[in-house]
């Protein structure tokens, strides 16, 4: 989608603090973060909100799920962590390309 800002910094069009990459999934920091550690896990493909979903999407969900807890641990979340899927506008939803928020480790350090 060549609006959606996060199609926008996969595509290298704007800058983020790259987490992880490979062929399906994008993770990078927050630029607004609620706790010391706080990054997103996106998949490449554009799917606006966890309600879009379909069947097909499974195992890209579940790849992103299951990376969450490894890139929680590289990040410094030995003690655990939060996620936090925001779905439409009445779930908070402000990006609509799916995404899970990974955050932890108290509040964030502001500078």
């Amino acid at each position: 989608m060549s609006d959606c800002i996060f199609c926008k910094i996969i595509a290298g069009e704007i800058p983020s603090r790259k987490v992880y990459e490979d062929e399906d999934v994008y993770a990078f920091h927050d630029i607004h973060p609620f706790a010391r550690v706080h990054f997103m896990i996106i998949p490449k493909l554009h799917i606006a909100s966890l309600a879009d979903a379909q069947p097909a999407h499974q195992a890209l969900l579940g790849k992103m799920l299951l990376l969450a807890p490894r890139l929680a641990k590289e990040q410094g979340l030995d003690s655990g962590f939060k996620t936090l899927i925001n779905t439409g506008r009445g779930g908070g939803q402000e990006v609509f390309h799916i995404h899970i928020h990974v955050f932890g480790g108290g509040d964030p350090v502001r500078g």
